[in-house]
Parts: structure tokens; C-alpha cells; sequence
């Protein structure tokens, strides 16, 4: 990866002059972490930039430019100066690297041997990783709010994999027997109430009608609709969202494995459990948290002391990075569960992201139930593919509105329709061009055209896009570059003909438009879309 080989310049650069003494870093932790360098998308600052100079002035006690002046020399003098045509110093002390074009030539080459696996790293060390999203409550059909987390979860899953984490994708499913949720389901399965209710409740409490007309228990009828309502939604997830979960957990199994009430003893032994009002609470105060109460007035346990069980069994599993993807309403639950994790002695990596709230803008949607707008009739109306791409736009964490119309559209003013029209694009050029193999690698050295070169650096920059997502999870990152992927291939194909009289010039044009279609294809399976080969 261009980017980590410049990083690991840099930082050899930093060394050597540390070693003759011409710098000091005393009290800098140089690793080729810290030096940051950056893909610069203002291509007169060069291809990449790095601020070292001014990250270790203070330690050096050198002025920033002048000190990225003996970096910038270090490095021409060094082992790495093959891989750059020019380096300079800018501003108070930003070195700006332009990348050899031999370099990106060559990793045309590699791209079409990898094939699938380009893009994959290696950061994560097959680290055990579990990403639990969506978990709707079995209590109806899932609504447009929940499409965000459950999109951004499966993208988010892909991604942590492709980086080289263990990643298991979990459901978890609210329906024990003692939960509220389900005694009120219940209740509108016998027909003793109506939360829930919507024509799609009522349409499969008719169909259970046989088996309901036999019950007495509320509980036991809320549970029974419950699983059919699961069973319903698990079918719409894996076949019409097309997420398949490695697990779905079960929380009435969790009561029924004892997990609840052993988490329970195991706090009441670390003598965080208090008698008041008649209720127990989890000590928290301590924490800087409110206390809760673990076990009401009834007896009966709280969903903070199951979430707690849930989460122990995720820590007894062996997961290493637990990340949980919440909805909006869940926000204040963050403090309490990073405190629980702490009391639960979980020594790995936790991360609750919350998923913010979503709007739909214009259109008129063809299907409703009740006062819910469900995920499913948007899937129909505007396909998956759009629907998964449109979900993507915006940083989890951010408001988002999801034009419908736009959505919808047949042409390049819809953004999936634009990515996709340069796989279908390619995919055309390809099968009027004859096969030309791989193998021919001499023949990149003839894409010496700018618009050539800058597509390979933009097929180059998957991996950091796949590096940098994982780190910090901006899946919308990859929204992004895919549209920088396709303006980037348009613009090369409107600049240079791929098929010339030149038949080595021809050969190392298809060798970049199969390259192209690998990380076009390779970028659209993390975003859960479909490549299409015509249009």
C-alpha cells in the first residue's frame, strides 16, 4: 500500500537523522503510525502529504520547514527515492510526495492478480469481532428508521473482514417471556388489546388463529405471535435485504440457559446490588453513573439486567471488539453499558454507535402499515440496490433524508446509477474488446496519460479506503470514493480510446479497464450492491 510505504520513508528518514544526531526526538514515540500522511485530493500539493515536520518541532526544537527540508533530504538520499518523481516542501512545513508513475503502472498488475482479494489488509489479525445491529423488536415489520442501522451494520461487517478482523454479525431478538413488550403483544394476539396493531399484526394473528384460540396466557400468546413475527422478519432480512446474520440470539433463551439470573448473582457477589424501595439496583455511582434497578418490585428482572447478561455472554464468547449499532432512542443507555463493561472486567475493545434518525423526502410511498412507513415498501419501490447505496450517504451519527425520487432515477443524476453505469460501461468495452490476458504485464508502462494515471491511484486508494473505515467506521467513506472511482473512469474513457490500432497500447488500456472493473466490482460487493454488465 503506496500510502504505509511512504509513511515507513518518512519514519526511516526521522531515524537516520536521529541516529547521526542531526535531530532530537527525546520524548516523541515516532512509529509509522504517527507520521500521518494523507491522500491529497488538490493535485497541485502533489499525490500525498505528510505534516512529520510540524508533528515533531516541538521535540526536535527545530522550525517546521526547516526540519521538513532535512526530511525531504534524508528520504532523496534513502532506499525509497525510486518510488518518488518529486518531493517539496509546502507551507510551514507540509512535505508533498508525487508518486513515480513506474509505481502505479506496475500496480496495475497486481490488482488483476489479486483479483477479489484486492483491497484486503491485514490490520485487524483476525481479531474476534462481533457487530450486532438492527435486533427490531418481533413485535412488527421493520420500519424505515431501522434500514440505516441494519445497512450501515452489514456494511460496516464487510468492511472489518476485508481488513482482516473475525467478524461475526448478530441479531438480537427482544423476546423473553417476563418483557413487557411481549405481555402487551399478547394481549393483542387474544384480543385483549391493541399495541402493535397494524393490517399486517392483524393479518398474522388471523392466520394463528387456531393456535391462539387455545391459549389463556397473555404471556404465552405474546411469545407464540412473537416467533411468527420473527420468522417473517428473518426471511425479509436474508432474502430482500439480502443480510445474513452469523447468529440470532435469542433473549428468552438467555432466561432459559440461566444466563440472567447467574449474571445476576455475580453482581449481588461483587456486592454491587442494593435493596431499596423494594426493587434491587446495580450500584453505578460509583461509575459516575444513576443507579438501576435490576430486579422490580415484582420480582421480575428489568431489560438493563438482560442487556447486562446479553453482554456477558458476548465477553464469555471470546469476542475482542464488541461493537453494538443502537437507534437514536438508546442514546443514554451508552454511559450505563460502557460502566457494565467495565464492572464485567471486558479487557477488549467496546463501541456503541447510534444510528440517527431518517426522514423520507419525496414520493409517494405505495404501501403503508398503520402510522409506519416499513423498510420493506421502500425496498420495493425504489430497489435494493438504491436503498443500500442511498442509506450510506451521511455519517451514522448525522440526520439524514432519503430522497425517494432520486432514488429512483434512471440516470447519471442518481449516484448508484452512476457507479453502476461504469461497471455496465466496462463490462461493454470489454466484450467488444478480444481477451487479452493478464499475464502481458509489460504493456502497462505504456499508460503514461494523466487520466490514466489518475485512475490508478484511484484503484489504489481502496485499500486505504478499507483501512481508514475500519478504524474509525465512517462507512459513508465508501460512498464517496466509489463516486470518485466512476468520475475517474469517465474521465479516462472520454480522454483516451481504449481500442487503437496500437495493439500494445490497446493491451495496457484493457489491462487498466479489467483492473478498473475488479475494484469497481470489489468496492461494490462492501456495499452490498450488485454489479451489473449491462444497463
Amino acid at each position: 500500500m503506496i500510502r504505509q510505504e511512504i509513511k515507513e520513508a518518512v519514519c526511516e528518514a526521522v531515524r537516520s537523522l536521529a541516529k547521526d544526531k542531526s535531530i532530537s526526538i527525546e520524548g516523541f514515540s515516532l512509529t509509522s503510525g504517527a507520521a500521518a500522511v494523507e491522500f491529497s485530493k488538490d493535485r497541485d500539493h502533489g499525490d500525498y502529504a505528510s505534516n512529520i515536520a510540524m508533528q515533531i518541532a516541538q521535540a526536535t526544537k527545530k522550525n517546521p520547514k526547516d526540519l521538513a527540508d532535512l526530511i525531504k533530504a534524508r528520504i532523496e538520499d534513502g532506499p525509497s527515492k525510486k518510488l518518488f518523481e518529486k518531493i517539496e516542501v509546502a507551507g510551514p512545513g507540509f512535505i508533498n510526495f508525487r508518486v513515480s508513475k513506474n509505481y502505479f503502472q506496475k500496480e496495475v498488475s497486481r490488482i488483476l492478480k489479486e483479483k477479489d482479494k484486492f483491497g484486503a489488509i491485514n490490520i485487524g489479525k483476525n481479531l474476534k469481532t462481533q457487530v450486532e445491529f438492527i435486533s427490531s423488536n418481533p413485535s412488527g415489520q421493520m420500519h424505515v428508521g431501522n434500514g440505516r442501522g441494519a445497512f450501515y451494520g452489514d456494511v460496516l461487517a464487510r468492511i472489518l473482514t476485508k481488513a482482516g478482523y473475525k467478524t461475526d454479525k448478530e441479531f438480537y431478538i427482544n423476546d423473553a417471556k417476563v418483557s413487557k413488550q411481549i405481555q402487551e403483544l399478547g394481549k393483542t394476539a387474544l384480543g385483549h388489546g391493541e399495541s402493535y396493531l397494524t393490517p399486517y399484526l392483524k393479518e398474522t394473528i388471523e392466520k394463528l388463529k387456531p393456535g391462539l384460540s387455545k391459549m389463556v396466557s397473555e404471556t404465552e400468546a405474546g411469545y407464540y405471535l412473537s416467533q411468527a413475527v420473527l420468522k417473517d422478519l428473518k426471511k425479509f432480512v436474508e432474502k430482500k435485504l439480502d443480510i445474513k446474520f452469523d447468529y440470532w440470539i435469542s433473549e428468552e433463551d438467555l432466561y432459559k440457559q440461566s444466563w440472567v439470573i447467574s449474571t445476576y448473582d455475580i453482581l449481588k457477589k461483587q456486592k454491587l446490588v442494593f435493596e431499596k424501595d423494594d426493587a434491587y439496583w446495580l450500584k453505578l455511582s460509583d461509575a459516575g453513573q444513576k443507579d438501576e434497578v435490576l430486579l422490580r418490585k415484582n420480582g421480575s428482572p428489568t431489560y438493563f439486567l438482560s442487556d447486562i447478561a446479553y453482554h456477558r455472554y458476548k465477553i464469555e464468547r471470546g469476542y475482542k471488539k464488541i461493537i453494538d449499532i443502537w437507534g437514536a432512542d438508546h442514546q443514554g443507555h451508552i454511559p450505563r453499558m460502557n460502566a457494565v463493561m467495565k464492572i464485567l472486567g471486558y479487557k477488549g475493545e467496546y463501541e456503541v454507535l447510534i444510528s440517527q434518525i431518517v426522514r423520507l423526502k419525496g414520493g409517494k410511498m405505495s404501501k403503508r402499515e398503520g402510522n409506519i412507513i416499513t423498510l420493506e415498501s421502500l425496498v420495493d419501490e425504489v430497489g435494493l440496490d438504491a436503498a443500500r447505496f442511498f442509506y450510506l450517504v451521511k455519517s451514522l451519527n448525522a440526520q439524514m433524508e432519503f430522497d425517494v425520487e432520486l432514488a429512483k432515477e434512471k440516470s447519471e443524476k442518481s449516484p448508484v446509477f452512476y457507479v453502476q453505469y461504469a461497471y455496465a460501461r466496462i463490462s461493454s468495452i470489454l466484450a467488444k474488446s478480444k481477451a487479452v490476458k493478464p499475464a502481458a504485464s509489460s504493456a502497462t508502462g505504456l499508460l503514461v496519460f494523466s487520466s490514466e494515471i489518475e485512475l490508478i491511484k484511484e484503484l489504489l486508494r481502496l485499500q486505504e479506503v478499507v483501512e481508514d473505515t475500519a478504524a474509525d467506521y465512517q462507512v459513508q467513506r465508501l460512498f464517496q470514493y466509489s463516486q470518485d472511482l466512476a468520475t475517474s473512469f469517465h474521465k479516462f474513457y472520454c480522454d483516451c480510446r481504449v481500442i487503437t490500432e496500437d495493439k500494445k497500447l490497446t493491451a495496457a488500456r484493457l489491462q487498466l479497464v479489467m483492473a478498473t472493473k475488479i475494484v469497481l466490482k470489489n468496492t461494490f460487493d462492501l456495499m452490498g450492491i450488485s454489479a451489473p454488465e449491462k444497463m
